[in-house]
């Protein structure tokens, strides 16, 4: 029977081929549309308290991060214009697959925080912990739109504490007390489906918007 590792590191090594084209296409629109470096690395917490640099195609503007961690829907006036295209179709993830070969990720898993806000887990969250992070999860699915939640808030980052953070802790639990090989391959494919079902929304309100 395929482990979860095996299957990580084959369909990591099958995405990283045949993606290949596509991560040249987007570095180049990231160079020549912003300043700065096209891959964004960030300190995250993984299993057991690990940290490990996780990969993004940047969509930021260089120091973006400094002004803080969320970002705030299309209006978030730090995101790059490649950037905005990026996010709305998830493909700002893409240089994970990185992470999944070298074994700081799988494809699913609960998202990996930073520092900042696993310090706020209380005791039962710490389970969180005892699982690789991944692409992918159930909270992945069910906040697909979170950018846009926080953009309508007045406080993002107290509104992301307060109730995000503890609706994506249940789901990750969740995940954590009945995570299986059978459980991934659906989360893989409802998050498919969920990026597809949104990237459809955006074409018919950009046909929309033209008319």
């Amino acid at each position: 029977m395929i482990t979860k590792r095996v299957f990580d590191v084959l369909m990591s090594i099958v995405g990283l081929i045949v993606l290949a084209p596509i991560f040249i296409v987007i570095s180049v629109a990231i160079k020549f549309g912003s300043k700065g470096n096209v891959f964004y690395k960030q300190k995250r917490v993984g299993k057991n308290k690990s940290s490990f640099i996780l990969y993004k195609f940047r969509t930021m503007q260089n120091g973006a991060d400094k002004k803080g961690l969320l970002t705030v829907g299309d209006n978030d006036v730090r995101v790059t214009k490649s950037g905005k295209w990026l996010r709305k179709y998830k493909m700002d993830e893409l240089p994970q697959l990185f992470n999944i070969l070298k074994g700081d990720m799988s494809f699913v898993g609960p998202r990996p925080e930073v520092s900042k806000y696993v310090e706020l887990y209380n005791e039962d969250q710490q389970r969180i912990l005892s699982v690789k992070p991944g692409i992918t999860d159930w909270a992945s699915i069910k906040y697909i739109d979170e950018n846009e939640i926080l953009a309508n808030v007045p406080n993002p980052e107290e509104y992301y504490i307060k109730y995000i953070m503890p609706s994506k802790a249940e789901f990750n639990l969740k995940y954590v007390e009945e995570h299986s090989f059978m459980i991934d391959l659906e989360i893989i494919f409802l998050t498919v489906k969920s990026i597809f079902m949104k990237s459809r929304q955006l074409v018919n309100e950009n046909i929309l918007e033209s008319k």
